[in-house]
């Protein structure tokens, strides 16, 4: 593109911009100038309206389109529940859902037991601050950067090479042959999964430390003047005490986990039976040119993320109907 035509781009984009902001500060003022009778409700709807445009734009109008895309083949014509037969039926979709599933009840379990194990054990000791940010740091790398990282520790190369991952290097280090990681089946799927854990661990230490924290220091006391052991004031102080943070961390990485996509394109690419539901939804809508199939796993992806988001509501709803 020559620099006059990007010139001309800018200017335009700047002339639109302003003609916007002068139509929203034309509504702005007449609505202010309304009749005081009718002046809340004036006010009323043209606060809303730009928050209503955009949601309709942004989330309306989209999930409209692509319920109608699930059910519908790349030519545009309505074809029923092919598309979710395919998904329940083909060898490789069934895959991609059972892969899913595995995401989803590994990935927040494992790291909020972690996480919990060991916000624990650092509750109130030396150092407990640089031992959180140590758990914590992986939080702050994006999932493409994470997957890089751990895409080079199972990183595979010929005997005879020298090694840069660091898992086969420790293989050879114990008379054993390097392993093609990422691509020996169902290990791989395994490996993946220690990536999300590892980001996610951060995430529910930090919550549920905090959590621990806001238990009253009495009730701890009271136990432990009852004879309580350790593992006793655990179940029956800590536990219920912290019930709530630990059902929005379980949701709130079953949901991320659902979704997860930059993980599984950086490192495997889908490749050898790894895909999940977020990853095959791209490759189908944008690779292999079947929009159809990527809106009925879009479709199904949002089914499986529905009951926790209500379940997630429920219980918050509850606990505001305690306090």
């Amino acid at each position: 593109m020559r620099t006059v035509d990007l010139i001309e781009k800018i200017v335009q984009v700047g002339l639109g911009l302003a003609v916007f902001a002068a139509v929203i500060g034309l509504i702005l003022f007449l609505a202010d100038k309304a009749p005081k009778k009718a002046k809340d409700v004036v006010q009323l709807v043209v606060f809303l309206a730009p928050a209503i445009i955009l949601l309709a734009i942004g989330l309306i109008y989209p999930a409209i389109r692509t319920s109608i895309l699930a059910f519908s083949n790349k030519a545009g014509d309505l074809i029923g529940l092919d598309n979710f037969a395919w998904i329940f039926t083909q060898p490789d979709a069934v895959r991609v859902v059972i892969n899913t599933l595995i995401w989803v009840v590994c990935v927040p379990l494992i790291s909020t037991i972690v996480g919990l194990s060991y916000a624990i054990f650092i509750d109130r000791s030396r150092g407990e601050k640089f031992f959180k940010a140590l758990v914590f740091m992986p939080m702050a790398i994006s999932f493409v950067g994470a997957g890089i990282i751990w895409r080079f520790l199972y990183d595979y190369r010929p005997a005879e090479r020298e090694q840069i991952g660091l898992l086969n290097q420790i293989v050879i280090w114990l008379g054993g042959e390097p392993v093609k990681w990422l691509q020996t089946e169902p290990i791989n799927t395994f490996l993946l999964i220690i990536v999300m854990i590892w980001i996610q661990t951060g995430f529910a230490m930090v919550v549920l430390s905090a959590s621990i924290k806001g238990i009253p220091t009495e009730q701890v006391e009271a136990a432990q003047l009852d004879g309580t052991n350790a593992w006793q004031r655990f179940v029956n102080v800590t536990l219920p005490g912290i019930r709530s943070s630990i059902v929005v961390v379980v949701t709130t990485i079953s949901i991320a986990t659902l979704k997860v996509f930059d993980i599984v394109r950086t490192m495997t690419a889908g490749n050898f039976d790894t895909s999940v539901i977020a990853n095959e939804m791209y490759t189908q809508a944008f690779r292999a040119n079947e929009p159809g199939r990527g809106a009925a796993l879009a479709l199904v992806l949002f089914v499986l993320v529905l009951p926790i988001v209500i379940y997630n509501v429920r219980v918050l709803r509850k606990q505001k109907e305690i306090r």
